[in-house]
């Protein structure tokens, strides 16, 4: 458990009662980790969702290196050389892996501590449970959830443009 005033701080507890913050701080604990650290991968079952208290993490992907484009057997065989795509950045009072409370509960993207960083980890079965228990704290965290994956999908898409006018 971390003390309510650490998630009372940022937005993302903006609109929640005393109690669901409260809640919220039950079902936390602080992390720090140092640069490089990843939190997990894509595809990974995630077990927490994640708030930047300090630091940076990079959401990140892997895709084929551009040596292994013509690697036909790295192609058949799924051992192609990959290289890490930094897909967005995210600073103090973001959230990442809301996927962690929206099924199948699986990473969509990796994460990475791209300098010493603390954050406030969330156990997605205890949140979980607290969702059931009391709907209306469920309803208003999952709206939270749909609003980062909704300003994560414009930013990817004006990043997109941007590199398609400049090439």
């Amino acid at each position: 458990m971390i003390s309510p005033e650490i998630i009372r701080r940022y937005p993302f507890s903006a609109g929640l009662s005393h109690d669901e913050i409260v809640t919220l701080a039950q079902a936390a604990e602080e992390l720090t980790v140092d640069a490089g650290h990843v939190f997990f991968r894509e595809g990974d079952e995630l077990c927490c969702i994640h708030l930047i208290v300090e630091g940076a993490v990079a959401v990140v992907t892997e895709m084929p290196a551009p040596a292994a484009a013509g690697d036909v057997a790295g192609q058949l065989t799924g051992k192609m050389a990959m290289e890490e795509l930094v897909i967005s950045t995210l600073g103090t009072g973001d959230v990442f892996s809301w996927s962690a409370v929206v099924p199948p509960y699986l990473a969509t993207a990796g994460a990475k501590a791209m300098i010493p960083s603390r954050v406030v980890a969330f156990d997605a079965k205890k949140l979980l449970k607290a969702f059931e228990s009391d709907c209306r704290f469920g309803y208003l965290m999952l709206q939270k959830a749909a609003q980062i994956a909704r300003d994560r999908l414009r930013d990817l898409r004006i990043e997109s443009l941007s590199t398609l006018r400049m090439g």
